[in-house]
């Protein structure tokens, strides 16, 4: 995949509007979900800015690791994007006037199609920030630990070490979800039964 994604960074710097289509095809949906983890519902916009830069500044790409690089970009969109959220007051708008705004698709199957994504998202979510961001980085988008430290500007064995934490801490926060379903069926069981022989 590393060699395919060379050659289309190459044909996109030489013009090539397919190559460039395929770099955006390839990295947007991981792009997307490491960006939802740190903006939320901007995430969209965010990576409209991101591609953007990368559009404009792909012919001085000079080599490298360039899913690190638009990851970058990426990141630093991000950082500038909550640093104006913070800047500018919110306005809120009321729930009523959200209704009568069109969808661009079916609301049911793009609910089925992105739960179990954004479900996982808002889980890493919920971990520290450098440890959300590590395990982003590495299993999201797939970058290893030396890139994903370049990315961060951190030492490698740090971003090891938060991306392990970050997987410890998922992995007791899906048993600890685990052991509450099962509690709850357990104690809806016998309500059941009772119920059965009631009847």
């Amino acid at each position: 995949m590393t060699g395919e994604l060379n050659a289309a960074v190459a044909a996109a710097q030489n013009g090539d509007e397919e190559a460039f289509r395929l770099l955006y095809r390839t990295l947007q949906p991981g792009l997307l979900r490491y960006l939802t983890a740190l903006v939320g519902a901007d995430a969209e916009d965010v990576a409209s800015e991101t591609w953007l830069q990368v559009a404009r500044d792909l012919s001085g790409f000079t080599g490298g690791e360039f899913r690190a690089w638009t990851v970058t970009i990426a990141r630093n969109r991000a950082l500038d994007h909550l640093r104006r959220q913070r800047r500018r007051p919110s306005v809120p708008v009321p729930v009523q006037s959200l209704g009568e705004l069109p969808g661009d698709s079916d609301t049911a199957e793009r609910a089925s199609e992105t739960m179990g994504t954004e479900s996982a998202i808002a889980l890493i979510a919920t971990l520290p920030p450098r440890e959300a961001e590590a395990v982003l980085l590495r299993a999201v988008i797939g970058l290893d630990a030396e890139t994903a430290a370049r990315v961060l500007g951190k030492r490698p064995g740090a971003v090891r070490t938060a991306a392990h934490r970050g997987l410890r801490r998922l992995a007791a926060l899906l048993d600890q979800g685990g052991a509450t379903r099962s509690a709850a069926d357990d104690a809806a069981t016998p309500t059941r039964t009772r119920a059965g022989a009631d009847g």
